[in-house]
């Protein structure tokens, strides 16, 4: 598919006809999804040598692509050249960054954007508070994201079922399944009911740390309101009957 864009560019080019800025960021995607980030940066190099002029999809497709690769300081340096270039960042820019940020590790950089995106006053809503818990839970930082979700409801944010399933797995991780079972218990009164994931995912967590009988209550109960047990559950619940 990337090739056929290839050479449909090189026969615009051939023909003196100039491929507009979408052809040009198709390719960019192309390349970002097959993890050629090299040559993303030489069609993107390309553009500003001799135009069209990167948009804001541009920048963020590319920017995307080296987040994947843990390439931080380019995606970084790509932001700032946006920047330069009187560009403001979307929504979609700023989760990209948030996003990249987390999953690479870098943890203070990211609060410190969020924190920025709220100065600002960007408009953030749930994806970006569920984005920033899962990298501080994923980091061990779960007294940080408990804060922030508890400042959803300052914020007139109404959590998910990816921002409670993070939060529980969260509190599982660092040993504290009851008050990972207090925040599951609390779904159903504010309106998200749990779904197959955040049932496995508690079940789970109760195995981990050790409440064995708690664990098969909640996956008896999983069971009988239709959910089935993922690889995971079923793995841990066969350990515990061996």
């Amino acid at each position: 598919m990337v090739s056929k864009v290839e050479d449909i560019v090189h026969m615009m080019r051939k023909q003196g006809v100039k491929p507009d800025v979408v052809t040009y960021t198709a390719l960019i995607d192309g390349h970002s999804l097959q993890n050629k980030m090299d040559k993303a940066r030489g069609v993107f190099q390309m553009m500003i040598k001799e135009g069209p002029t990167p948009n804001n999809v541009t920048y963020n497709t590319l920017m995307q692509g080296m987040f994947q690769l843990g390439r931080v300081a380019a995606a970084c340096k790509l932001l700032e050249k946006m920047l330069a270039s009187e560009l403001v960042p979307c929504q979609v820019t700023c989760l990209i960054l948030l996003d990249g940020l987390c999953k690479c590790g870098k943890l203070k950089e990211a609060l410190q954007i969020f924190q920025a995106m709220q100065n600002s006053g960007l408009e953030l809503n749930i994806i970006f508070y569920t984005v920033l818990m899962d990298g501080l839970c994923k980091s061990g930082h779960i007294e940080d994201a408990k804060e922030l979700f508890h400042e959803l409801s300052v914020k007139g944010l109404k959590p998910d079922i990816y921002t409670y399933t993070i939060m529980i797995n969260g509190f599982c991780k660092e040993g504290l399944p009851d008050e990972a079972y207090q925040l599951f218990k609390s779904m159903e009164d504010n309106d998200c009911l749990p779904n197959s994931i955040s049932y496995n995912v508690m079940v789970q967590g109760f195995f981990r740390n050790n409440y064995a009988s708690k664990a098969t209550q909640l996956l008896a109960e999983m069971v009988d309101k239709g959910f089935s047990a993922d690889l995971c559950t079923s793995t841990l619940y066969v350990d515990l009957l061996l």
